[in-house]
């Protein structure tokens, strides 16, 4: 009889341990629609030539600003809102530009609220 509660305990612990799986796989979900449009600018040269298959593809490029070598800010919509994303991204083995975890996504109150401060931002900057 023990051993029967020992096992049960352990398996609740288990499914636990699996919940807890489960949540972190569903938290990599949302970035996965993502990954079709950044695999498409990477192509950017192609975009400036005019060559585009299909018109939502060439909305998707038309949102995202290259700011440095792997870095861009990108306009787009998530769960109806508008979001202002500034990311860092790195290719995979294929090819691909996937988004990394250095970013921010803000909403256009705060991407506002940047506006209105860079000068100041401009001003620290150059007494550093």
């Amino acid at each position: 009889m023990p051993k029967s509660k020992e096992v049960l305990s352990s398996s609740s612990s288990d499914s636990d341990s699996d919940s807890e799986v489960d949540k972190k796989a569903k938290r990599k979900k949302p970035s996965a629609p993502e990954k079709p449009s950044k695999k498409q600018k990477s192509g950017e040269s192609s975009r400036a030539g005019g060559g585009a298959s299909s018109k939502s593809s060439n909305d998707k490029d038309d949102n995202m600003f290259q700011i440095g070598k792997m870095r861009y800010v990108s306009v787009r919509e998530f769960k109806g809102k508008v979001l202002i994303d500034i990311r860092e991204y790195w290719m995979d083995q294929e090819g691909e530009m996937k988004p990394g975890r250095k970013g921010i996504s803000l909403n256009p109150e705060q991407w506002n609220q940047l506006k209105d401060q860079i000068s100041e931002i401009d001003d620290a900057v150059k007494k550093i």
